[in-house]
Parts: C-alpha cells; structure tokens; sequence
C-alpha cells in the first residue's frame, strides 16, 4: 500500500541522513571509527530488509524466497557486527576514562579500523558464508516454500544451529562487556565531580541518563529476541511440522522480538545524536535547511531533533509489527487448514 511505501522511505530517510552526515564527519577519533562502521552496518541492513519482507508478499515467487534465504545471513551477520561495534564503543570509553595513558586498547586510529575490519570479516567469512553455502537442497518436487529449512541439509541444519548458538553467547558477553564498561564510566566521572567539590546536579543526572539509555536501548531492542532465539532454533532445525501450535506459537514470539531487535535500526540514529556532538550539529543544521522549525531557534536543539526523528522510527516499528501479525495470522490459518485435511 502507498502507507507501507511511505513508511519504508521513512526508514530509508534516517539511516540514509545518518550516512551522509557520516561521510561529512571527519574521523578525529576511535569513537567516530566505530560509529562510521555502525551507520554503514544500518544502512545496508536498511537495504536488506525490503528483500526479506518481499517474499511474504501474496502470490511472492520461490525465487524470490529462495534469494531472501541467502541474504538473511548476510542481514543476520551484519546485526551482530553492529552488536560487536557497540561492544567496541564501550571499550573505547572505557579505557579513555578509566585508564587514558594505557595501550591495552589500541589508541590509533589505524588500530580502530583493524579492529572494525576483523568484525567485519569473522561475522560475514565465519558465520554468513558458511550458512549461505549450506543452503544449497535440491527442493525435488516442492512447489511452495516457507521456510527457508527445506534449502539445509543435514550439514546445513547442524551448522546453523551451531552458528546460532555461538552467535547468542557472542551477544551475551559484549552485553556484560557493555553494562560493565559504562557503569564504571558513570562512576568515574561522577566522582570526579564530587572530587572537584562540583555541585553539578544537573550533570550528573546527564550522565546517568546517558548510560541508562545506552544500556536500555540495547537490551531492549536485543534481549527478548536472544532469550526466544535458542529455543526456537531447536524447534527450527528439528521439526517434522511447520504449522504444528508448538511451532507457530515460538516462530510467533521469534518474529516479534525479531522486529524489536530490527527496530533498533530506527533507534541506532537517536543514539548517534545523543553520544557524538558532531553528529548532532551536522544533522541540525540539515533539519534548519530542509525543514521550517521554527520554534528550533527558541527551544533546546537535541529536544527538537529528538521529537522528529523519534516520530519517524516510531512510525516505522509500527508498520513492521503490523506486518509480523498479519503474517502470524496467515500462519495460523495454514495450520488450521492442514489440519483440517
């Protein structure tokens, strides 16, 4: 409909203004590195996920769904290398704060981009090329598919289930490296307010609300989906029906923390304002050209940056959840007729 296609600029506005103030952004820092790879990880999942949702479409070929198997790893793979960037920023501010003359963690910028390139690398060589070269069945005589398990065989199935396994302990250690990094951080910093004899309220409660954004936004957008993942996937490679209520009921709470999860592509560039100054300069003045705010020269500019790109994801996650129901639905009913028969 002309609302979803409105609703999918929308999602390709923000990561797309993300990139171009990324490009306009000189990298001065490891900070700014990372944050360079994270946008450009966003955007090529952006791109991705219209390819994904195609082949839920009615009356979607097999070669579509066939060609959305393949790049789903690649759109799996790349989550998580966003995952490990997050990971890295917290270890950047970490050691900047709590240990600034040490060299533990590589000061360089060159060291920055190594880093950034072998997290490319290990997600997309070790756990996206594997999963789309064993997804090579031959389908015989099946005429429509849903799911992209029938393309596994048996070395397929086991190596994604290994590959899903290893990928959800990755995640739950870069989230105990995250909560670790920045609760030392707001600590360090707080106190050395207090050292200072500074009565700052106002700057404390800053920091504290950064950090618990940071954390919030994380384990809000990530959490659910790695609690639901690993139970589903045994479901996944082991079942014999694909529309048993066992079944539907975890693909059904799969999908949705899947959508929150994806949804943190629309929360990524709320992130981006709030942590990097230059970033949010940049996309002001882009907001003060193209747009007319003008109430943005009297109130505070986060606050008016913050109300318009929150209306954007907001409206986005929206029209993807309606979409996971609506295919939940359709599950349910296929179910019903199957076993009817």
């Amino acid at each position: 409909s002309d609302a979803n296609e409105s609703n999918i600029s929308q999602s390709f506005f923000l990561n797309g203004v993300s990139g171009w103030i990324s490009l306009h952004i000189k990298a001065s820092s490891n900070f700014v590195v990372y944050l360079k790879n994270l946008i450009a990880a966003d955007i090529i999942m952006t791109m991705i996920i219209p390819i994904m949702a195609a082949k839920y479409l009615p009356g979607s070929s097999n070669t579509i769904y066939i060609l959305s198997c393949h790049l789903s790893p690649i759109f799996y793979s790349i989550r998580y290398t966003c995952i490990g960037l997050l990971g890295l920023i917290s270890l950047d501010r970490f050691f900047k704060i709590m240990m600034p003359h040490s060299k533990l963690f590589g000061q360089k910028l060159t060291s920055s981009k190594v880093i950034s390139g072998s997290v490319w690398v290990i997600m997309l060589g070790g756990f996206a090329l594997p999963n789309m070269i064993l997804s090579n069945n031959s389908l015989g005589n099946i005429t429509e598919i849903n799911t992209c398990m029938l393309l596994k065989g048996p070395a397929g199935l086991v190596a994604h289930e290994s590959i899903v396994i290893c990928l959800n302990a990755f995640f739950w250690l870069v989230s105990l490296v995250i909560v670790v990094c920045y609760i030392c951080v707001a600590n360090k910093v707080i106190q050395s307010f207090r050292k200072s004899g500074s009565n700052n309220n106002q700057g404390k409660q800053k920091i504290k609300l950064r950090v618990f954004l940071v954390v919030m936004v994380f384990f809000g957008s990530f959490g659910p989906y790695h609690i639901v993942r690993i139970p589903y996937t045994f479901q996944q490679v082991n079942s014999f029906s694909y529309f048993s209520c066992s079944f539907l009921s975890s693909k059904l709470a799969k999908d949705l923390s899947h959508w929150l999860a994806s949804s943190n592509i629309c929360l990524d560039p709320l992130l981006y304002v709030f942590l990097c100054r230059e970033f949010k300069e940049k996309l002001n003045d882009i907001f003060k050209k193209i747009f007319s705010f003008g109430n943005c020269n009297k109130c505070n500019d986060t606050s008016c940056v913050f109300h318009t790109m929150a209306i954007i994801s907001g409206t986005v996650s929206r029209t993807i959840l309606q979409g996971i129901i609506s295919r939940s639905s359709k599950g349910e009913q296929n179910g019903n007729k199957e076993s009817k028969m």
